[in-house]
């Protein structure tokens, strides 16, 4: 069993058909050094999976009768590894589940024919989506591109055994044990990385951190439509990062959210249409692979995007969280604090990338993939196509976020601005949407700061707006005047 998105023993797809076909089954995770290599080396993600791996290592243990059972770890080129220990083992079949990202499927594509080579068998699942590839396509057969139809066709397809738990916790006295020659478990050290702070931020990994989480969302579910636009509050699940890492199973949240929504939880049907979108998305990018570089609208492609030294510093001031809107600077401060950004913040800070900065959204792009705990390469690629008009079924391009109002809006008393910018913490509720602003008006002692502790917007909202209509007039037939 080749571990990879999926790190539990419970309701893993691969993992039960390995253990109901096979007599002796083996485990093996590969951190992968093609992916390693090009992070920081304080990355939360990396500490997230070698805990995780730490506490599936632990879960076979505990569960397994069998002697000297575990979990093989290995730093080193996937192809190889995956090839060497199966060849070792004297394994007939290499069990995995999909993971469709481009890199992915090229690497799953050379192990299959390494394999074969050497007469084993390379068996793959669909675990981490509920519907995959092209498994909900239009009456003419062809791939959505809106999400309504989608979702619409998606719940018409689904029944409760698209969502039923696999059993792959049976038969742990399957597990064989660890061959004399495997590896000791790596800790952060032994493949070249660092502790971060995610300990002092009170997460944990592994499907015990999952649980942990998912229990307490489920008390908050009902209310998750009425709460989940609210930073300041704890409306979210918080469930991203494990359901990036497969730390728990998408069918065991969609089982509850889908039988919560037949009840006429508002909250629950809004939820599992959050999880349906992350259906959405990887299906987009199976059938338009050409999204990871390119607009999903080539005519969005040919649109003029600001450059030079200018750009790279008004990026600067949008990654450091100093661009001058107090929401926008504490949504970016929480993501460098955390690794985590809450979803409406993530839509407020990419429009203001894109359609107040004027960058090209594959800068902010490639930022968040550096940042976020729960990084996915579909949903963060078609969230940003989205915030930039340029994805399908993405907001027009002349919707552009008002930061202040949407500060307003979400974060009227500041309570969340405060906490990430203490520097207006002393400032009433109504300065801190638009501190300038309110400067100009009522003026007072702690004004004198601004432009100094904390800085003057980079941008007038305004203008920006006017030039972004003037920049997206290339996706019709002329400029708009």
């Amino acid at each position: 069993m080749w571990f990879r998105r999926d790190l539990r023993l419970q309701d893993n797809r691969a993992l039960a058909q390995a253990m109901a076909q096979c007599q002796h089954v083996h485990g093996l995770f590969v951190l992968d050094r093609a992916i390693l290599a090009p992070l920081p080396r304080a990355d939360r993600r990396v500490e997230f999976i070698v805990e995780s791996l730490a506490a599936l290592d632990h879960d076979i243990r505990s569960t397994s009768p069998t002697p000297g059972a575990g979990l093989m770890v290995e730093h080193a080129n996937a192809l190889e590894s995956v090839v060497k220990w199966a060849r070792a083992l004297r394994v007939q079949a290499v069990y995995a589940n999909h993971d469709d990202e481009p890199y992915s499927l090229a690497r799953d594509a050379n192990v299959r024919d390494a394999l074969a080579l050497e007469g084993i068998a390379f068996h793959t699942f669909k675990d981490h989506v509920i519907f995959e590839r092209s498994e909900v396509l239009s009456l003419s057969g062809s791939p959505f591109m809106v999400f309504t139809p989608y979702k619409n066709a998606w719940l018409k397809r689904f029944t409760p055994t698209d969502a039923q738990d696999q059993g792959s916790s049976a038969h742990p006295e399957r597990w064989a044990p660890l061959p004399t020659s495997a590896p000791a478990l790596p800790g952060l050290k032994d493949i070249g990385f660092e502790a971060t702070n995610w300990a002092s931020l009170g997460l944990q990994a592994g499907p015990a951190g999952a649980q942990k989480l998912w229990l307490d969302f489920q008390e908050r579910m009902a209310n998750y439509k009425a709460a989940r636009d609210y930073p300041a509050i704890k409306g979210a699940s918080y469930l991203s990062v494990h359901l990036r890492f497969g730390t728990l199973s998408i069918r065991e949240l969609v089982r509850h959210a889908h039988a919560q929504s037949l009840g006429d939880c508002e909250g629950s049907a809004v939820w599992l249409s959050e999880l349906i979108w992350r259906d959405f998305y990887h299906q987009i990018m199976h059938h338009h692979p050409r999204v990871v570089t390119q607009a999903f609208k080539p005519d969005y492609d040919r649109i003029e995007w600001e450059t030079g030294e200018d750009a790279n510093q008004l990026l600067a001031a949008w990654c450091a969280g100093q661009t001058g809107y107090p929401l926008v600077d504490a949504a970016m401060r929480q993501l460098n604090q955390t690794g985590y950004m809450h979803n409406r913040l993530r839509m407020v800070t990419a429009s203001f990338l894109v359609k107040d900065l004027g960058l090209d959204w594959r800068r902010g792009e490639a930022y968040f993939a550096q940042h976020l705990n729960d990084f996915d390469l579909a949903a963060n690629n078609g969230g940003w196509q989205w915030a930039s008009s340029s994805g399908c079924d993405a907001q027009p391009y002349f919707r552009i976020f008002n930061p202040i109002t949407q500060s307003e809006k979400f974060d009227p008393q500041g309570k969340f601005i405060r906490r990430y910018v203490p520097e207006l913490a002393d400032w009433p509720d109504e300065a801190l949407h638009a501190p300038w602003i309110y400067a100009q008006k009522k003026g007072g002692p702690s004004t004198s700061m601004l432009g100094k502790d904390y800085p003057l917007p980079i941008v007038d909202h305004a203008s920006a707006r006017n030039k972004t209509l003037w920049r997206y007039g290339v996706v019709k037939s002329q400029k708009i005047q």
